[in-house]
């Protein structure tokens, strides 16, 4: 048995010692091996039993996790309750794949899909909808409430649960979050302590508008890398109540902070629960401070490699929605891809574009009006991951734009302002025109 150092109950140290089988004495040994990496001194009790899990995809290489999933489905192990995954990494019919592309995607890549999502099944996925890397969106349902402790990965979903919904869960990697899912408990350490909630950096907002959120979280990110900051003088321009739009905003900026950066939890002044509650009392006496002003922001920007092979070659691919778009963002866009292509006096996109979102939100989506609309444009609905997407190793040679950050950062695709991408994928670009301000 594992020489662990972390104080465990009686019940814990039995499954450890292996009266619940083998398989999950190596369930609680890797959690406890985990927990005293990192210094936790006890395991606690997982709250909000509906995990999320950030391996989605389906990659032949990946034959340990499939070997350990096989040994769960043999011992019929199951998580408590059920959870949510991050997207499927291929969608042929809605994203633009040719042959080749085709044959790697299906024959080369993600050989083990079919096997793996079997094993999910096995092992208690919420249902075939599930696989979302915005899982806390109203239609997909897996919302903890503020406290709860949960176990989770994927960094843009647990920065979000973290930050704006008061949650608290650590930036666990892949298999790591099923194993807290399996026996309910996962080691107390980091953002699950009142410490580790507190915040080493104060940053203020001295835009003169509100700023864009992918490039507000991209600077944050940078500059405090893992640590916690504490923003003030955003909520001057997105108030102090999470609405539909605010959380599309915060969706995205917090998805910059932990790609470009590694944060795990932000605070909001006047705005998220924690900072609602306590205030500055969250920041540490010892704070960084970082002044965001225009010039930051545009200095920020403009220091964005570009990673395209042939950099004056026209776009020819278009993503927009990573994480996954929220319901209200999915109109807004195809209001706004709409009114772009008639100032641009076209009828349809003349980049391929696709936006992508949840099932669940997709499905709602397909019964309004505007998802024919949308398919007018010439753009494409779908629920992948792009970065899965730019696994192929031909999509390097591609100039794929995009309006995220997380996947400007983990691909070689650039990274457009909104405005730029609606006027680019237009044609108005093309026309030297621009597209209307938000």
């Amino acid at each position: 048995m594992y020489d662990y150092k972390m104080e465990l109950t009686p019940e814990q140290v039995a499954i450890l010692s292996g009266q619940s089988g083998e398989t999950m004495a190596k369930v609680m040994e890797t959690l406890v091996m985990f927990g005293d990496m990192f210094g936790a001194k006890r395991l606690v009790k997982v709250s909000h039993n509906h995990g999320h899990l950030v391996t989605s995809f389906g990659l032949g290489l990946l034959k340990p996790l499939y070997s350990t999933m096989d040994k769960l489905v043999e011992a019929n192990i199951k998580v408590k309750g059920d959870f949510t995954i991050d997207p499927r990494p291929v969608d042929f019919k809605n994203v633009p794949y040719n042959l080749i592309d085709k044959l790697i995607n299906s024959k080369i890549l993600y050989t083990g899909q079919k096997r793996y999502e079997e094993q999910l099944k096995a092992v208690g996925i919420k249902n075939d909808n599930a696989f979302s890397c915005a899982c806390y969106l109203p239609e997909v349902g897996n919302i903890p409430k503020k406290g709860d402790i949960l176990s989770w990965a994927e960094s843009s979903a647990v920065v979000y649960a973290n930050s704006v919904l008061g949650a608290r869960c650590n930036r666990n990697s892949g298999m790591l979050d099923l194993f807290g899912s399996i026996l309910g408990l996962v080691p107390e350490f980091g953002f699950l302590t009142d410490e580790g909630r507190k915040a080493t950096w104060k940053i203020i907002i001295k835009t003169t508008r509100r700023p864009e959120a992918q490039i507000l979280g991209s600077a944050i990110g940078m500059k405090v890398v893992e640590d916690v900051p504490y923003i003030i003088g955003l909520d001057k321009f997105i108030g102090s109540e999470l609405t539909n739009e605010n959380m599309g905003y915060l969706k995205d900026f917090g998805a910059a902070t932990a790609s470009n950066g590694a944060v795990g939890l932000y605070h909001i002044d006047n705005l998220t629960p924690e900072a609602k509650e306590k205030g500055q009392e969250l920041l540490l006496e010892n704070a960084k401070e970082y002044v965001i002003d225009d010039a930051e922001l545009e200095r920020v920007y403009k220091n964005y490699p570009i990673m395209w092979k042939d950099k004056d070659k026209e776009p020819c691919l278009c993503f927009i929605g990573c994480p996954h778009l929220t319901y209200q963002q999915l109109c807004g866009w195809t209001e706004r891809i709409e009114k772009a292509l008639k100032k641009a006096g076209n009828k349809k996109v003349i980049t391929k574009t696709v936006l992508t979102t949840a099932p669940d939100v997709a499905e709602k989506f397909k019964k309004s009006e505007l998802y024919l609309r949308l398919l007018a444009t010439g753009a494409t609905l779908a629920c992948i991951c792009p970065l899965m997407y730019t696994s192929n190793p031909l999509t390097k040679k591609r100039n794929i734009m995009t309006s995220s950050n997380k996947l400007r950062t983990y691909s070689m695709a650039r990274y457009y302002k909104d405005a730029d991408i609606l006027a680019a994928i237009s044609g108005l670009e093309a026309k030297g025109l621009q597209a209307d301000e938000e």
